[in-house]
């Protein structure tokens, strides 16, 4: 597997459109960071990583509307790839649906929301837009 975040990403996507309520995800520490933004943010309803003999996993319980089922994530997609890296600074940080989503962000403070790194004063690598 070349890129395991969009695995990651294309898994939760995949469960939502499947009409599930847990998925079960390799895990990594970049995905564990990932996932506790989705959870903080309200986007999935918890997590836990499980200690498994031949790798870790991630099993996620995912959030949809109390009365129309629809699903908590409308759109996960992946900002930033092995063969193409995408870079935001201060400046020019993206602004997903024009601030109801949030971008997620590697940076030097470890994986944070655009809105936190507006705060801290950091850019760093694009991983993914959410709403």
């Amino acid at each position: 597997m070349t890129d395991p975040i969009a695995d990651f990403l294309t898994r939760i996507r995949n469960a939502y459109s499947a009409g599930k309520k847990v998925v079960e995800i390799p895990s990594s520490n970049m995905k564990v960071a990932i996932t506790k933004i989705l959870c903080e943010k309200g986007y999935i309803l918890s997590y836990k990583v499980v200690e498994g003999t031949p790798y870790n996993t991630i099993k996620i319980a995912l959030k949809y509307h109390p009365e129309t089922k629809a699903a908590a994530i409308k759109s996960i997609q992946r900002v930033s790839t092995p063969g193409l890296r995408k870079y935001a600074d201060v400046a020019n940080m993206p602004r997903v649906l024009n601030g109801l989503g949030i971008a997620v962000l590697s940076t030097s403070k470890g994986v944070i929301t655009d809105k936190e790194a507006k705060e801290l004063n950091v850019g760093g690598e694009v991983i993914c837009y959410v709403y």
